[in-house]
């Protein structure tokens, strides 16, 4: 070894200095025990390069325990080829799991995609599914068990649940209750049913708030079964919703709008379909139909029994609206391939009637399937909390274990009826209103850290792995029933494989493709029961105006309030961001003089909540819609408070009164934000089925190109992008893609009112028509990457510029905040960094995308069509000495659509680019600019009928 130098020997000596060493510690903790140990030159430059990385990683890893880096999750031998960084689990949303791909960057889960082999996906997402990633790394996740609010080790719940086991087994269960949300898992139903063998008086109780339970009790008047429908939508050429959310939440919603969208755009299909929808307020389903009819709960109960009483017995019923005969006659003209969907918020005697109609116009094994049931066990949930609480109240409930469920935040009444209960425990991953009223509170493991199984719309099953080491202390819910029934199966793999029953090659094929073969629910042969036709319908509720609870698109029922990147997310029809105002009809709003933003007092019966107004075009002259899932109050700092709690409003019964209250409240509103300044048939081109075959070319044109700039890029590709405005239902999963991909960062509430979000793909929502009933067309819009730019020529530093492929990239280095071009796109889709967000936000730095730097304040922000795709396609083809093919890249928000309303590709190459960029329908945004964007649309075509008339 090299004499030490003089330099050498001064560091070793600051080294000794106490106060260098209590400095140096403090900053950088994991040097303590390099500079504290004997040293040599060597020996001390290794220590102090492994001090330093640890010292950044613990930097970047907010509340990872011991501040070390997420370990590579380690799969079970042969499950993945080798090189490998896609993952299969899925994500599950009311008990029904789409299939999804986790990719993994640095050995941690960074972005999920949809799984192209799983049924109820087909490679497609939703946004709630893009933004699970996020929720797997919430820094507000519980980390520790806790008993009467004061933290514990594990041995003591292992000691309680050792008393606890032997109470229940003197007492056979009395007393012991299991309450959970709707489940499809084979592997929570053995081991629940192996605990009522064990305990047999011990009762399980599932509810959700967001209650499917009258698609259930529909089933059970039609069938006397508890059947689940299976659409298919690839065949239905007739669509009939009825206050639908078919393409929203329904399970199986994503690939419905595929196979929906499949049939929407003439150019590609032979016979396009025809959708219309009956409904009192807004849904994506009404949105995309062809017609949509605007009926109120009231008007709806007349017009279904009117639909009966036409198609199943040739009445002509009297007093129906002027569609209505058109429509019948449309869909007896249709006969084999018609379906009819109704929502969960019709009464059950809707969907019996439903079921029926279904019937009798041939769908059966044609355009639906109906298949046993999928979830476990299915009951009327609201009866099961309901006797639940009763119990609780009475004192005949001595033991209470919920698992994903948070009754005391959603239901009215149970805190009060919990208190009576001496053994109460919760199971979740976060700290929720329950699990702070329970006596236990016990921290679950992320879907992403533990294994599970659980079931598709149509029954397939899906082997949950795990997808890194637990980031905190926690439980699976497999081990805790392990440990309820004193089985020797505490491991969740072992747990699942005994379930499943599947040989090594067997298990190896479920993990490698995301399904388990052969797995889906049997077909039901049941009858249609003779009488179902005269089921009679619920009275109406007292009073003018009816009140409809709604999930709300981006936190659903509250369990995802504290998800940052949901709250920001502008709602696909309101454009609200942090908020859940109550939507008000056009004409209520004129009667009580509300504008946006007024407080109105809302009262069901004894229940009364104040909230901001906000005006819904398109909604029942008689309806207001409560959002739920806000006002979480035991909940993480990004949710804690935001927006108002309507679950009380549940519990009331008898009429509802609305009166406008003193004060306004500032609503996050998108609406308006970043305006193109252009005629809206500018925008969206759109126009009928009749006329695009009198003139195909009717509606696509494109701006004229002079020859001066009409050039090739001097690079091997020439990448482009087309959206297909027929297949767009505006669900925003392109737009949470991109967040997750592309390290976007939210701002927050007031910077939003302030007009500064950075969402660098938007979705516009455009009305046509009167505020009472007008059509709502959809557009994303993100940087259209422009051949002739205008941001270009403007920018005084070069950091705009094109690159040999023809992409408008930004050099973010060279940014210096003078907004010239954001000022000169015409588009309006550049997005300025006001403040530092990225180190603002709430989320770790480990949960971003390691392949995209995260910019720094006062720089401009934009798409860039995912370049770091781009460029590892590129090292990719150069490796096999050959051209990026044409379709080789996906970008975030055309992997993550599932309509494939986003094409993009190598125009040089061909591929579907070229194809759809051929299309008679393809035009250029604001083409009178002359940008010549490399982004293109196809042109909505409705399909409207003959005779009716929206």
């Amino acid at each position: 070894m090299p004499p030490v130098s003089g330099q050498w020997r001064g560091l070793d000596q600051l080294a000794r200095d106490p106060a260098f060493v209590a400095r140096a510690s403090a900053e950088f903790p994991q040097l303590a025990a390099a500079l504290a140990a004997p040293r040599d030159r060597r020996g001390v430059l290794k220590l102090m390069a492994a001090g330093l990385a640890l010292a950044g990683l613990s930097g970047c890893d907010d509340g990872a325990p011991g501040g070390v880096l997420i370990p590579p999750v380690l799969p079970p031998g042969n499950t993945v080829t080798a090189g490998s960084r896609m993952f299969a689990t899925a994500s599950v949303l009311g008990g029904y799991a789409n299939g999804i791909l986790v990719r993994h960057g640095n050995g941690r889960p960074i972005k999920i995609e949809g799984n192209p082999l799983h049924p109820a996906s087909l490679g497609g997402t939703s946004a709630i599914g893009q933004a699970e990633i996020l929720g797997f790394y919430d820094p507000d996740r519980s980390r520790s068990l806790i008993r009467d609010g004061e933290p514990q080790a594990w041995a003591s719940l292992l000691t309680a649940l050792a008393a606890e086991r032997e109470q229940l087994g003197r007492s056979g269960g009395e007393g012991f209750r299991i309450l959970t949300g709707t489940t499809t898992s084979p592997t929570i139903a053995r081991q629940i049913g192996a605990l009522k063998q064990r305990y047999p008086a011990m009762q399980w109780h599932r509810w959700e708030p967001v209650s499917r339970d009258p698609v259930r009790a529909g089933a059970m008047l039609a069938y006397g079964q508890p059947v689940e429908v299976v659409a298919k939508l690839d065949a239905v050429d007739l669509l009939l919703t009825i206050d639908s959310d078919l393409f929203e939440s329904a399970p199986g919603h994503l690939r419905f709008a595929r196979d929906f969208a499949a049939r929407r755009n003439p150019v590609r299909t032979e016979r396009m379909s025809r959708a219309y929808a009956i409904e009192p307020t807004p849904t994506l389903a009404g949105v995309a139909a062809d017609h949509r009819f605007i009926a109120g709960p009231r008007e709806i109960a007349r017009i279904v029994p009117a639909l009966v009483a036409a198609l199943l017995r040739n009445e002509t019923p009297a007093d129906m609206p002027g569609w209505f005969g058109p429509l019948v006659a449309d869909m007896k003209a249709t006969h084999g391939r018609v379906l009819v969907h109704a929502g969960p918020g019709q009464p059950a005697a809707v969907h019996a009637m439903v079921h029926a109609i279904n019937e009798a116009l041939g769908g059966r094994g044609a355009t639906y399937a109906l298949v046993e049931p999928v979830a476990v066990d299915p009951v009327d949930q609201t009866a099961s909390l309901r006797g639940l609480m009763d119990d609780m109240q009475a004192g005949r409930v001595t033991s209470l274990l919920i698992m994903d469920a948070n009754p005391v935040f959603a239901a009215p009444g149970f805190a009060a009826a919990l208190e009576r209960v001496p053994a109460s425990m919760t199971l979740s991953t976060e700290s929720t209103e329950t699990s702070g009223k329970t006596r236990w509170s016990l921290p679950a493991r992320h879907a992403f850290e533990d294994w599970s199984d659980v079931r598709a719309y149509d029954g397939t099953i899906t082997i949950m792995q795990p997808q890194a080491r637990p980031l905190y202390d926690g439980i699976s819910p497999h081990y805790l029933l392990g440990l309820f029934a004193a089985a020797d199966e505490v491991d969740s793999r072992e747990a699942v494989r005994r379930t499943l029953g599947l040989g090594d090659q067997q298990w190896h094929d479920a993990l490698a493709s995301g399904v388990v073969a052969g797995s889906q629910a049997a077909v039901s042969n049941v009858a249609l029961k003779p009488d179902v036709a005269g089921v009679r319908l619920p009275e109406a509720a007292a009073g003018d105006v009816t009140i409809l609870f709604r999930p709300d698109p981006g936190v659903w029922d509250g369990r995802y309030a504290n998800n940052a990147w949901l709250q920001e997310l502008p709602r696909p029809l309101t454009k609200l961001t942090w908020d859940n105002p109550l939507l008000v009809s056009p004409a209520i709003a004129e009667r009580l003089g509300l504008a946006n933003g007024d407080r109105v007092t809302v009262a069901v019966g004894d229940a009364t909540v104040v909230l901001p107004a906000w005006v819904m075009p398109g909604q029942a002259a008689d309806c207001v819609v409560a959002l739920l899932g806000f006002g979480r109050r035991d909940v993480g700092m990004v949710g804690k408070g935001v927006g108002f709690d309507v679950y009380p409003l549940t519990a009331g019964s008898g009429a509802v009164s609305l009166r406008k209250a003193d004060g306004r409240v500032e609503l996050a509103s998108t609406e308006h934000h970043d305006p193109m300044f252009a005629d809206a048939g500018d925008y969206v081109h759109h126009g009928t089925l009749a006329a695009f075959k009198a003139d195909p070319g009717f509606l696509g044109k494109q701006a004229a190109q002079p020859q001066e700039y009409n050039r090739k890029p001097a690079g091997p590709a020439a990448w482009g992008m087309s959206i297909d405005l027929n297949a767009c239902i505006g669900c925003n999963a392109c737009v949470v893609a991109c967040m997750a991909e592309n390290n976007i960062p939210t701002v927050g509430k007031q910077q939003v009112i302030h007009e500064r979000e950075m969402h660098w793909l938007r979705i516009d929502r455009y009305y046509e028509g009167s505020p009472e009933a007008p059509d709502m067309l959809f557009q994303p819009v993100m940087c259209q990457h422009c051949q002739r730019a205008p941001c270009e020529v403007v920018c005084p530093v070069g950091a705009t510029v094109h690159d040999e492929e023809g992409l408008n990239v930004m050099v973010y280095n060279r940014c210096v905040g003078t907004r010239f071009c954001s000022n000169n796109c015409p588009y309006k889709v550049r997005r300025f960094n006001y403040f530092d967000f990225a180190q603002e936000e709430h989320r770790p730095a480990i949960a971003r995308n390691p392949e995209v730097t995260v910019r720094a304040r006062g720089v401009m922000e934009k798409c860039t069509f995912c370049l770091q795709r781009i460029a590892a396609a590129r090292i990719d083809a150069d490796a096999a000495n050959r051209p990026v093919g044409a379709d080789e890249v996906k970008t975030a928000c055309q992997a993550a659509c599932p309509t494939q309303a986003f094409s993009f590709g190598n125009m040089a190459e061909g591929g579907q680019i070229e194809v759809r960029k051929k299309s008679p329908l393809s035009y250029a945004l604001l083409d009178d600019q002359d940008t010549q964007p490399r982004v293109t649309y196809e042109a909505r075509i409705s399909n409207p009928g003959s005779g009716a008339a929206s």
